[in-house]
């Protein structure tokens, strides 16, 4: 039986996996980037660690997964948005010529996209929208087992959509208010007094309600002890807040957390009711750290507003689900494009362009 090579390059971690056609996984390496060593660190780990699995498992072709915009077509990263030393880089090339193997090149959002689809959340689907919400947010979309955008700049980034006629900016996007950065930017701002906005209908942004979700009005010390529970959490140091730490403050009923959350979920919940009344997929999953705040404080109120922004006769007609495939998810995607080119013999089956998240 014939092993593939999954390899994922993000910016804070790389991990490489042998595994089968149906990605079962056989052996696993996880390593730390340091960002201050560049892309010559990281290939310099993929080599060393890529070798030692290979000697031990012969797999037939590589399949990488690149935290970034890629053109698989010519094998080439375009990009990297956390790491120098990417821009141009003839990757594929570079597999082929140091560790000796044909290789795959895609996003690790598509690849994490396919994984889901072919063995996690999404098996026995036709059709499956993937977002990832964490650092950034992102998207893929697949369709009987394929990722859909071969040969555009561009395909399925949800993140970059633009939550209102007012969002003339390219940095006015879903990803900047719903994604981890977002969330702990709007606790800062918060904090700080600084006016916020929310999605109160889709296209049309208004400022929020800041009175939504406190105690009551004979209570108005209560707002300043929600801000310094969330400061106590940092530290002191408004500055490395965290989603992490505005999730376990709602969760611990921090009612300033709390109205924080919602309005992100409120906002990707508009980009998801839009997408699903463009594509009508027939499964939604969702991964990424953000999502793992749980049900209560993600997913209810993400369906909720899915519920009130998506065209009627579109409504109920899906699932939206959690991910399931967990941390390993873009290697098992990486084996499974590697697998597929394999069966294919070509190597134009996945497509992020240069804005790609």
């Amino acid at each position: 039986m014939s092993v593939y090579l999954g390899i994922e390059i993000g910016g804070t971690k790389l991990q490489l996996g042998i595994g089968t056609e149906q990605a079962r996984l056989i052996d696993v390496c996880r390593l730390d980037i340091d960002p201050a060593d560049g892309a010559t660190g990281i290939l310099r780990q993929i080599r060393r660690a890529g070798r030692d699995l290979i000697a031990r498992h012969h797999p037939v072709r590589a399949g990488i997964g690149f935290g970034g915009p890629v053109d698989p077509v010519a094998g080439r990263v375009i990009q990297s948005h956390q790491i120098d030393g990417w821009s141009d880089h003839a990757l594929v090339d570079w597999c082929s010529e140091r560790l000796g193997l044909p290789a795959s090149l895609g996003n690790d959002c598509d690849l994490a996209a396919l994984a889901e689809a072919r063995f996690g959340a999404g098996r026995g689907y036709g059709s499956l929208f993937f977002v990832t919400v964490g650092t950034g947010v992102g998207g893929g979309y697949v369709v009987d087992g394929r990722v859909q955008g071969a040969g555009r700049p561009a395909f399925a980034e949800i993140g970059h959509l633009r939550p209102g006629l007012q969002a003339d900016r390219a940095d006015q996007t879903v990803e900047s208010l719903a994604s981890g950065w977002g969330i702990a930017a709007a606790a800062r701002a918060e904090i700080q007094g600084d006016v916020s906005l929310r999605l109160d209908r889709a296209g049309e942004s208004q400022p929020i309600d800041r009175n939504a979700g406190r105690m009551p009005a004979d209570r108005p010390d209560i707002g300043l002890v929600f801000r310094r529970d969330l400061l106590e959490r940092c530290g002191g140091d408004v500055e490395r807040l965290t989603a992490k730490d505005v999730a376990c403050a709602a969760s611990e009923g921090n009612q300033l957390a709390l109205n924080v959350l919602r309005r992100a979920a409120e906002v990707l919940g508009w980009a998801v009711a839009q997408m699903i009344t463009l594509l009508a997929p027939e499964i939604v999953v969702i991964g990424g750290g953000v999502s793992l705040t749980g049900e209560s404080l993600f997913f209810a109120p993400l369906r909720d507003a899915v519920s009130r922004y998506v065209f009627p006769p579109l409504a109920q007609t899906q699932r939206i689900v959690p991910a399931a495939l967990g941390e390993l998810v873009v290697v098992q995607g990486a084996i499974a494009l590697a697998a597929q080119h394999s069966a294919d013999g070509d190597t134009i089956l996945v497509m992020k362009g240069a804005n790609a998240s």
